[in-house]
């Protein structure tokens, strides 16, 4: 069985706290972990939501990327979706040649370079 790579968005409510949203995180990371490995964890921390969702204006961000065999993000997912203190998430398969993407300052920055 190959192991995909796949990246995990989850916007977690703040109307519980700052401890269930840890307690959440480390629930599916565990998960993760027990499952697959766990690569690279961007926290954004809490941001304001484009639109209302469930009463909530704002929520806390996090982006992970894990690797795991196919059937598992389906289950991920089912947790995920059953699970309270969750506003939304998705799962995307990572294509196998895909580079990572600089950031857009640091693309900008480059591209300013080449045109002096």
């Amino acid at each position: 069985m190959a192991l995909k790579k796949y990246e995990l968005v989850l916007v977690f409510s703040l109307s519980k706290g700052e401890e269930a949203v840890e307690s959440l995180k480390n629930k599916f990371f565990e998960l993760i972990k027990a499952n697959g490995t766990l690569g690279e964890v961007e926290e954004w921390g809490k941001r304001k939501l484009a639109y209302p969702i469930n009463y909530e204006t704002e929520g806390y961000y996090v982006v992970a990327q894990f690797e795991c065999g196919e059937e598992f993000p389906a289950e991920l997912d089912r947790v995920i979706n059953i699970t309270d203190g969750v506003l939304r998430s998705l799962i995307v398969a990572k294509a196998e040649d895909e580079e990572p993407k600089k950031p857009a300052k640091a693309a900008a920055d480059a591209n300013a370079e080449v045109a002096e």
